[in-house]
Parts: C-alpha cells; sequence; structure tokens
C-alpha cells in the first residue's frame, strides 16, 4: 500500500516525501506544479501532475495505485493574498480540500492527515497557545483551513474517516536536499538570507513597538525534518486505529526577529542591514505553541530545535541552491 501526498512538490510536503520513501514507505505525489517545483521530488516516484479537485484524475490515480492514506500539503498560503483574492483560496483550499476527501472516501481510503496551521486561531487570547483556544481566524487563509478541518470532522463522524490535523506554527530550515524557494517569498528566514547573500539589500522590522523584550514580534520556529517526522507519526497513530485529533506543531519557545537576524549573522559571518519599519496589520505580538498533545499522542519531539541549527541549515541549502530549485 502506498501513501498518497498532495502537495508533494512544495516546502514541507517534498522533505515528507522524502523521509517516509527512507522508512520503507511507498509514496505517490499528486500536485500540480503552480507553487511548487518537479525537481524537489525524484523522477522515481509516481508523479501526477493536477489538482486536488479534479475527481476525475484522483480516482483514476486511485484505481491506478494503491493507496491507503493520504497526506494533504496541498494548499494556497500567503496571507495578504488570501485577503485580496479570498475566492481563490475558499475555492483552492477548501472546496478542492473537500472534493479530494469525498473521492477518498469514496474508494475506501480512511486515513488523512491534514497540514493546517496556527492562523485557525486568529489573534492569540493566550500565549502560549492550546489546542482548546477559541478559533476564530482574522483572514481568509486561516478560515479555509479551520473549514477543511471541521468537513474533516464532520466525515469522521458519517464515514468514520479518520484524520489527524497539524496546526503548524512557522515552518523553517533545510535538509540537504530540499529546501525552502517561494514566490515571492514572504517568510522570515529566507529573506534575511537573502540579505545576508546580496540577492536584497536589506530586512525590514515590521514592527519594534510589541511588547516583547526587544519590541520585535516573536515566533516559534520548528525545523521543517520535525514537521516531516510528526507527519509520520500521525500516519502511525491512525494506523494503529488512533482517534482522530487536532495537534500543535512547535517547539514551545519563541525567538523575536532581532534574534533570528543576530543568530543568522552568526551562522552566515555576513553583513545583514535591517531597516525598521511600522507594523504590518494583523501581525500578533507573539505566537508561541503548547505541543504537550503532540508529545503525548504522537510521541514526538522536535529533534532540531536550537535557532542556530534551523538557520543553519538553511544557509547551507542556500548556499548549495543560490537560485533555489530550477525551473
Amino acid at each position: 500500500m502506498a501513501v498518497l501526498i498532495t502537495g508533494g512538490a512544495g516546502y514541507i510536503g517534498s522533505v515528507t516525501v522524502d523521509l517516509l520513501r527512507a522508512r520503507g514507505e511507498d509514496v505517490v505525489v499528486l500536485d500540480d506544479v503552480a507553487r511548487g517545483h518537479r525537481s524537489a521530488v525524484d523522477p522515481d516516484v509516481p508523479f501526477y501532475k493536477g489538482r486536488t479537485g479534479d475527481r476525475a484524475l484522483v480516482a483514476r490515480l486511485l484505481g491506478e495505485r494503491s493507496i491507503d492514506a493520504c497526506i494533504h500539503f496541498a494548499a494556497l498560503a500567503y496571507v495578504g493574498e488570501s485577503v485580496s483574492e479570498p475566492g481563490r483560496y475558499y475555492s483552492n483550499n477548501m472546496a478542492e480540500g473537500l472534493a479530494l476527501i469525498e473521492t477518498l472516501v469514496a474508494a475506501g481510503v480512511k486515513r488523512f492527515v491534514f497540514s493546517s496551521t496556527c492562523a485557525t486561531y486568529g489573534e492569540p487570547e493566550q500565549v502560549p497557545i492550546p489546542e482548546s483556544h477559541p478559533q476564530w481566524p482574522v483572514n481568509p487563509y486561516g478560515w479555509s483551513k479551520l473549514m477543511l478541518e471541521r468537513v474533516l470532522s464532520d466525515f469522521d463522524h458519517a464515514t468514520g474517516l479518520k484524520f489527524v490535523a497539524l496546526r503548524y506554527f512557522n515552518a523553517a530550515g533545510a535538509t540537504a536536499q530540499r529546501g525552502e524557494h517561494h514566490v515571492p517569498e514572504t517568510h522570515l528566514i529566507p529573506l534575511i538570507l537573502d540579505a545576508a547573500a546580496g540577492r536584497r539589500s536589506h530586512i525590514s522590522i515590521f514592527g519594534t513597538d510589541y511588547p516583547t523584550p526587544d519590541g520585535t514580534a516573536v515566533r516559534d520556529y520548528i525545523h521543517v525534518s520535525d514537521l516531516a517526522t510528526a507527519h509520520l507519526q500521525a500516519l502511525t497513530h491512525l494506523r494503529a486505529g488512533g482517534a482522530s485529533e487536532c495537534i500543535n506543531l512547535g517547539t514551545g519557545q519563541g525567538h523575536s526577529v532581532l534574534e533570528v537576524i543576530e543568530t543568522a549573522r552568526r551562522v552566515t559571518g555576513r553583513r545583514i542591514d535591517a531597516q525598521r519599519e511600522g507594523r504590518r496589520a494583523g501581525d500578533p505580538a507573539r505566537l508561541i505553541a503548547v505541543s504537550d498533545k503532540a508529545r503525548r499522542v504522537l510521541g514526538w519531539e522536535p529533534q532540531l530545535g536550537a535557532l542556530a541549527t534551523i538557520v543553519g541549515s538553511a544557509w547551507e541549502w542556500k548556499l548549495a541552491h543560490p537560485e533555489g530549485y530550477p525551473n
């Protein structure tokens, strides 16, 4: 039996593909490569180019491959874009996700690991944030993910589909083979490393007056390899007959924007100019996970949680792939 990985040509998806294959799993990838990279998936991996909402394609794939579970990464993930193009996000992330789930269930696939997000919580009422925190997103991206969480819960009750929704905090870092290459890039660490590599003149710091120790926003950074491991452990949980769960993924440690910049300066040995600017609307001061449930339910423990390790791995990948993935 094989695992279907949607969005397997993306950042976290490609790392997860590599990990599952290293653990002896058969993997099939479905990706439209609109924002992923075909070269991020080894050529010997069965690859279907297309959208998760293409019911005919997914049904054909399921007929051609023996699939016992799906790990669903495929989604649009730019917060600002979701505000300006909400229909696109509800269509791609929620409606196409629903079509995928219906097609899987019709074919008898009843295990589903979902790439969700801490954006489902909205503005935090308490930090660190537990899974019991109220969910009221502040943008369509967060709502599209929360809606699919609800779809999964309802399908669990109606059809017996079992799922684990993994609510990421800030994914970062790289493996030797796979790294972060988004167009456009919006994540802090790759933008800082672009400045270190001379590919941008400076890094912008949006907000220096937050109620944090140094005035800049604090986030919980988690290594992409640790994220991939959590997906494998979620799959193991479901195969063992585990109940459906929604689980945070983070280290429980927060690092400010200034801390990340200083760490990058030490790791790279390069000059990194920073420009202080005003806050961006909707940016919370602190986002840190309570991850006790991941440890208790999945047996998951971050192995690469040190900020210098995360930044260092991303820098090594950037040096080895200065242009990112080939077109």
